[in-house]
């Protein structure tokens, strides 16, 4: 056992405690001291058991509500669990099918003909203006090729 002295309110206490939990005690105290000084801070002195009573009791409160916070928080861990446990657990979706629109190969030839026709077609209007335009009197002819 070792023997610890431990300050809450601005007494000191000498208090006995397990080997190797000293520093608990000296955390636990220094929380209880912060309440008892704060009660003092409010309401100035009071007799020593009713201080300890009330920054004890403040303490509860707030140990109760971080309690309180922890449930929930708990059962909000709980929940977020089962949903990834569920979501792990379906089946994997199926790759939606994307179709990219392709000009079939007939169609390209086709088009490809359409093309090579028109060019000939091209080639053998202009070779027939040109032929018209080298009969023609020079005088009659619109602007000459050169």
């Amino acid at each position: 056992m070792a023997d610890v002295t431990i300050n809450i309110g601005g007494k000191q206490f000498d208090v006995a405690c397990q080997d190797g939990e000293e520093d608990l005690l000296h955390a636990a105290a220094s929380l209880l001291d912060a309440e008892a000084e704060a009660l003092r801070a409010q309401v100035g002195r009071m007799p020593e058991a009713r201080m300890l009573l009330m920054a004890g009791l403040m303490l509860a409160d707030k140990t109760a509500a971080m309690t309180d916070r922890m449930r929930q928080l708990e059962a909000e861990l709980g929940q977020a669990q089962q949903r990834i446990a569920l979501l792990e657990n379906q089946p994997k979706p199926t790759p939606e099918r994307i179709e990219v629109p392709v000009i079939p190969r007939h169609v390209h030839d086709t088009l490809a003909e359409l093309a090579a026709r028109s060019e000939a077609l091209a080639a053998a209007v202009e070779d027939r203006v040109r032929e018209a335009n080298a009969t023609l009197d020079p005088e009659e002819s619109p602007a000459r090729e050169t």
